[in-house]
């Protein structure tokens, strides 16, 4: 197929490009550049693609396209909490434009990534399936509750979406995100010494790996349209179901001298959930993710000491947040996005 790939130049778009071309298909790309120069290591080989902010995406960049997987969006919590208005308008409002151009253009599979923190607030006894109430807690997990809405109802006999919940994502990438909890454990491991936890510990996160991510999305292009037309899924693994304190056991072992050390001053996390994965095995036979918590810990370490990850590009080099704050409060963050 002839895909493309919103947010090919961050975190997870880096490193699913490169697995959807090994698995024989043509990928364009289209990002704004936000991430692109957030680098460890050597630079990644990007695809062709489209520097354009997603607001601004035209028929144009639709054309002759086969199915679209759409990773691009302000992807984090703190992010989405500093500019709300922006969050809404481009992860809801542009990403639904962009499902009504690929539709009209004759795009047949639109991948939508979403989030397994539409669940929000859920009860962590019990495994959430994709049938479970919604209870998103931020506008980020808001964004894309409605994204969902929306896209069903585009879904029709010629265009079909498919919303693939994601597990909190882990794991080296050649653009690096420090901010999501192993990858920012490990490094501050790495860096201090300690397995800092400012939660209490308990909440249960489901993690899943970017490259299972990218594994899950190809097969789900290509998956018979019976099998997931309109459908949601819980993208990740259920022994990949662990608490803060248990990620952080995981972390001190892989980083030789490092200690876990749980302050408790952000007190006990309200957005607390274990998911059940069956669904997407069910529908594509013979996928199942590859990478557990442990394994991804010691890849993280092994990479940020290969890279030479120092203090400075893990505090600032590899998260935007710190400069779209200080745009935020020169009431400029919107200028600083398009100007990426």
């Amino acid at each position: 197929m002839r895909v493309l790939l919103t947010g090919h130049q961050g975190y997870l778009g880096t490193v699913m490009a490169p697995v959807l071309a090994a698995a024989g298909h043509e990928v364009v790309g289209l990002d704004a550049g936000l991430f692109a120069d957030c680098v460890l290591g050597p630079a990644p080989a990007d695809p062709p693609g489209y520097r354009v902010d997603l607001r601004d995406v035209t028929a144009e960049h639709v054309a002759g396209v086969d199915a679209v997987i759409h990773l691009a969006a302000l992807s984090n919590d703190p992010l989405g909490s500093l500019a709300p208005e922006l969050t809404y308008d481009i992860n809801h409002h542009a990403s639904v434009r962009l499902a009504r151009l690929a539709r009209d253009a004759g795009v047949r599979r639109f991948l939508y990534a979403s989030t397994c923190s539409v669940y929000g607030a859920a009860d962590g006894d019990e495994l959430v399936g994709e049938d479970a109430p919604l209870r998103p807690v931020t506008p980020y997990a808001e964004s894309k509750v409605r994204v969902e809405d929306d896209l069903r109802a585009l879904a029709d006999g010629d265009f079909s979406p498919v919303y693939l919940r994601n597990a909190t994502a882990f794991g080296f990438s050649p653009r690096l995100r420090a901010d999501i909890v192993l990858n920012n454990l490990v490094g501050h491991a790495l860096l201090s010494g300690e397995v800092l936890v400012l939660s209490d510990g308990t909440p249960w996160r489901p993690l899943v790996h970017a490259e299972d991510i990218a594994r899950a999305f190809t097969a789900a292009l290509t998956a018979p349209r019976e099998a997931v037309h309109d459908r949601a899924f819980n993208i990740g693994s259920e022994s990949n179901n662990v608490t803060v304190a248990e990620i952080a056991g995981q972390v001190a072992e892989a980083v030789e001298g490092s200690k876990v050390v749980i302050t408790g001053e952000t007190g006990a996390d309200p957005r607390s959930y274990r998911v059940d994965f069956s669904r997407f095995r069910a529908a594509v036979p013979g996928f199942d993710c590859a990478w557990s918590v442990k394994r991804g810990a010691l890849e993280l370490a092994d990479a940020y000491r290969a890279h030479g990850l120092g203090r400075e590009g893990f505090e600032r080099r590899f998260t935007r947040l710190a400069v779209l704050r200080a745009s935020a409060e020169a009431g400029a963050v919107d200028d600083t996005l398009r100007r990426r």
